[in-house]
């Protein structure tokens, strides 16, 4: 079978893998979620993705797939990230408050020393209008605190969502359809993910 490892601690993008039945294990980059001078969102989470993908890629033996990712929630161009606290969390809501912003996940596939597939996912989400009552309510479901964005599109969140344009996935944080596309420029097929059982990654041995 071949190992598969996701180079993310994100509960998200677990449940995701786990609904395409992936089996998998989670192996955290140590890659700083920094933005550079002069980039733009599209190209930082694609830098992302790579670099969490090739941080865990060196430790572990060619025949693993490792999955990098990275989201982005960015209005009015703008990355969006996550709430300091519940006053910030207010103050992203009422921005995005019957507005439309863009989600952007980039996301880098990594097999042996040459397969490497990386992809960029686009979505665009409208919120209805939100009042003061029920931004205040929202926040004392605690639910806004560890999202970009101050929302969760697969929970209380999706209430407030009036359209969607693209990947419903890639607003939760990893888009399966993007995922599934590049699996063949990596030698990788889902249904051969699918085949296989959940077995521990073997990290790297010997000199190099």
């Amino acid at each position: 079978m071949i190992p598969v490892i996701l180079a993310s601690r994100s509960p998200r993008r677990r449940r995701l893998l786990n609904l395409v039945n992936v089996p998998h294990v989670v192996v955290p980059s140590g890659v700083a979620e920094e933005r550079l001078p002069g980039e733009d969102p599209a190209s930082q989470v694609v830098r992302l993705a790579t670099a969490k993908a090739e941080f865990v890629a060196r430790e572990y033996n060619h025949d693993s797939l490792v999955i990098g990712a990275d989201t982005l929630v960015v209005y009015e161009g703008e990355p969006i990230g996550q709430p300091l606290d519940a006053k910030d969390a207010a103050a992203m809501l009422r921005k995005l408050s019957g507005a439309t912003h863009t989600v952007l996940t980039g996301v880098c596939l990594l097999r042996g020393p040459s397969m490497r597939a990386v992809g960029l996912s686009e979505s665009r989400v409208t919120f209805h209008d939100l009042s003061e009552k029920e931004i205040g309510w929202y926040l004392t479901t605690g639910e806004p605190m560890d999202k970009a964005g101050a929302y969760a599109a697969q929970g209380l969140g999706a209430i407030f969502l009036k359209a969607i344009e693209g990947s419903f996935h890639n607003v939760v944080g990893f888009p399966l359809d993007l995922f599934y596309r590049l699996l063949p420029q990596v030698g990788c097929s889902l249904e051969e993910l699918r085949s296989g059982r959940r077995e521990r990654a073997a990290p790297r041995t010997g000199a190099g």
